[in-house]
């Protein structure tokens, strides 16, 4: 007996994630850009430094990328929840 599998062709896509810093004074602010080729996504978060922490800007740049990168996520998880609630509604 003989069992057949079908494979599916390997299918490759490339999303760029563009993370543009930007600091003045306390302040780091970045503008994350995500383009999946289908979309593109745009976040701006900012992060502020506690006038009692020393200065060292790489703190900054962390929360604020990080914030962005959350807020992208989210912004992902609610395009496919859009786009699997249309795409019930197509197959139904």
């Amino acid at each position: 007996m003989s069992t057949h599998t079908t494979t599916t062709p390997l299918r490759t896509k490339r999303w760029t994630l563009r993370l543009d810093l930007f600091e003045e004074g306390d302040v780091t602010n970045v503008h994350a850009v995500l383009d999946t080729g289908d979309n593109t996504l745009h976040s701006r978060t900012t992060a502020h430094r506690n006038p009692h922490d020393p200065p060292v800007p790489e703190i900054g740049d962390e929360y604020a990328a990080a914030r962005a990168l959350i807020d992208l996520g989210q912004q992902l998880l609610r395009a496919g929840r859009t786009d699997a609630a249309a795409n019930e509604h197509d197959a139904g």
